[in-house]
């Protein structure tokens, strides 16, 4: 068991080492064009919310 767990770790070891981990600023980059899809995706869900809302409310009024 012990054989097989220190095998395991070693081959995660050297899969590790093929990794290409980008840069700080490609990170930095990445996150912000995630921030800004999800602010234009919730503002566009919250105009389509307020514009069902109001036809249906006025559907019933």
């Amino acid at each position: 068991m012990f054989e097989k767990l220190r095998q395991f770790l070693n081959e995660v070891s050297r899969e590790m080492r093929k990794v290409s981990w980008p840069s700080r600023e490609e990170v930095w980059e990445s996150t912000q064009v995630v921030i800004a899809s999800c602010l234009v995706i919730t503002a566009f869900i919250g105009l389509l919310d307020w514009l069902i809302s109001t036809l249906v409310a006025g559907l019933f009024a």
